[in-house]
């Protein structure tokens, strides 16, 4: 090789601009015997870099598992505002009954059910929202364990 070029490809190394085929142009120009003795003090670095491309560490890289508490405290959160919701539901609902004189029961069954149904059809409806929050904390939690792979 002409020593101009393994001077250009020295200085676009040092610069960090060569390519991979150019970096091994050099590893291989300076591991023959053919060195320029201008060049001599480069061949050490290159040698090294050589034989240190060819070793593989054997130890095992062990990434910490983060746990999950995140989601568990969500669920706590999310359980502890339903119970306060309906128990301050309740509360004011039974307050309000005792100043009238309805006492919240009824005569007809069918009336009964049908508030029955209303009342639970509007609980489901609200913890249903609650769900599908909780759903896009979980999306996230798969899609960051997908790219950041902990065991």
């Amino acid at each position: 090789m002409e020593l101009s070029r393994i001077e250009q490809l020295l200085t676009k190394y040092f610069e960090g601009e060569t390519t991979i085929q150019e970096e091994q142009e050099l590893v291989h120009y300076f591991n023959c015997s053919k060195v320029d003795p201008s060049l001599t003090g480069y061949s050490s670095l290159f040698v090294y870099l050589s034989n240190e491309s060819q070793t593989r560490s054997k130890q095992e890289i062990r990434l910490p598992k983060k746990k999950n508490n995140f989601l568990k405290w969500l669920s706590v959160a999310a359980t502890i505002t339903v119970l306060v919701g309906l128990g301050s539901y309740f509360i004011q609902n039974f307050q309000s009954r005792e100043s009238s004189a309805e006492l919240g029961t009824f005569d007809d069954p069918k009336v009964a059910m049908e508030e029955t149904q209303k009342a639970l059809s509007l609980l489901s409806a609200n913890v249903n929202k609650g769900i599908n929050s909780v759903q896009y904390v979980q999306n996230y939690e798969d899609a960051r364990d997908r790219i950041f792979v902990v065991e």
